[in-house]
């Protein structure tokens, strides 16, 4: 049986982003749901590295349930850490005012939170942590940071989440307003997915 990643997520923006960074894997990639992966996973760690092997042990016990015992189960738990309000949203940037809540009302109510801090404390990042389960049982884990601030406003197209109010002061442009090659080859995803794709060359 081949070998097939799964990917424990249904965000579509975030399996774009990982099809794309991961182009030249002669693997196939699918997301939970693509994989027929249905499962709820409570994700009750307390930091992003926590949460992301949690998802990856439930989906792997799930996939090996099913059958698929060859599947690579990989998980990332990625967030928005605002310095200036304590390290929020953190962990929970996915149900930050609520998991259902549309990213521009939570883009807009950061800002509102930052009025009046200066620019010079306005620093933020972005943090990726991915885990993966191999089908022997073993693991890896890979993890990497985009550093940048919170904007005064939404600005570009492109990306999602939180890129729009994500200021990269060094490049003066919204994380939104990259290009999507230039955006994976720099952000804490692309890096943590790079990173995750060699520990994977040295094991398949």
């Amino acid at each position: 049986m081949a070998y097939r990643i799964v990917f424990a997520t249904g965000n579509k923006g975030k399996m774009r982003e990982i099809r794309e960074i991961m182009a030249d894997f002669d693997i196939e990639i699918l997301s939970m749901a693509e994989a027929g992966v249905e499962t709820d996973v409570v994700e009750d760690g307390t930091t992003f590295m926590e949460n992301s092997f949690i998802k990856a042990r439930a989906i792997a016990d799930k996939c090996r349930k099913m059958g698929y015992t060859q599947d690579i189960v990989l998980a990332d738990d990625s967030g928005l850490v605002v310095d200036a309000l304590g390290g929020e949203p953190g962990i929970y940037s996915a149900r930050y005012l609520g998991e259902d809540t549309p990213y521009s009302v939570k883009n807009a109510k950061i800002i509102e939170r930052m009025e009046g801090i200066p620019d010079d404390e306005r620093t933020a990042r972005f943090v990726c942590a991915i885990a993966c389960v191999m089908p022997d049982g073993s693991e890896l884990s890979a993890e990497a940071t985009y550093e940048g601030a919170i904007g005064y406003e939404e600005k570009g197209a492109n990306g999602f989440g939180y890129d729009p109010i994500f200021y990269l002061p060094d490049r003066k442009v919204y994380s939104a307003e990259l290009d999507p090659d230039e955006k994976n080859r720099i952000s804490h995803r692309g890096k943590a997915l790079v990173k995750m794709r060699e520990l994977l060359q040295d094991k398949i």
